[in-house]
């Protein structure tokens, strides 16, 4: 990994230089894509999460697809790709189903009306 200051002998007015760094695209992504992993597993609320999580899906299918990689590297990114893809799934389908329940006992709290009023 090249650390690419722009002056080394001037200090830069606020900028933190030790985590600016010159990567190939693909190595920035691969940066990238660890970097969201490590988020998602830190995180302390679940807002951000699905969000995260379709991310990571997302650039380890570019990952899969780049060129400059090993036949050996894709084939592990794709299998952790389609891992990502299916957890990013079941998260959504977990979720929709906890909205459903949620609605369902609203609408059970609810009297229903009287056929004919006096």
């Amino acid at each position: 990994m090249s650390h690419a200051p722009d002056t080394p002998d001037t200090p830069m007015s606020g900028a933190h230089c030790d985590e600016e760094y010159s990567l190939p695209c693909a190595e920035a992504l691969l940066a990238g894509t660890l970097a969201l992993m490590t988020g998602y597993v830190q995180a302390c609320c679940d807002s951000h999460r699905d969000a995260m999580g379709r991310k990571i899906a997302a650039n380890l299918q570019m990952l899969a697809d780049a060129a400059g990689f090993t036949p050996h590297f894709r084939t592990v990114v794709w299998s952790l790709q389609s891992r990502w893809e299916q957890q990013c799934k079941a998260r959504q389908d977990v979720a929709a189903s906890a909205a459903m329940v949620a609605a369902e006992q609203r609408r059970v709290l609810w009297h229903t009306a009287p056929e004919a009023v006096q």
